[in-house]
């Protein structure tokens, strides 16, 4: 990861922390062509970890933590992402293992951030 991924990982901890109350204990971001790859570990908070224990509730809680970080996108738009990678962001993608406390998210771009960011 370079200091540019690195910076991009800090400013989604922060926008999630902002928005969510928490983020994630560890994120590590990799720019891919338009995309900012970011692989996130810790993402649940302790009361999630227990509604996980049932079958449903991970199922239940996977759906919310999903639709839920898209919403959130779509309510509070990335304006420090655009600033700091001096471009426009476009979509993202979603989606976490509740038994591992992994997720990932996939932030699409409308300029080839990897050319520009990685030297």
């Amino acid at each position: 990861m370079n200091k540019y991924e690195a910076e991009f990982s800090n400013l989604v901890k922060s926008f999630r922390k902002k928005h969510m109350g928490k983020g994630p204990r560890k994120i590590s971001t990799t720019f891919c062509r338009n995309w900012a790859i970011c692989e996130m570990e810790g993402n649940l908070s302790p009361v999630e970890k227990f509604i996980a224990s049932a079958d449903d509730g991970r199922q239940m809680l996977r759906a919310a933590r999903t639709e839920m970080v898209k919403e959130m996108y779509r309510k509070n738009h990335p304006v420090e992402m655009e600033e700091f990678l001096q471009c426009e962001f476009i979509d993202l993608f979603v989606d976490i293992d509740i038994e591992k406390d992994f997720g990932m998210s996939i932030f699409v771009f409308n300029e080839d951030i990897g050319e520009k960011f990685i030297k």
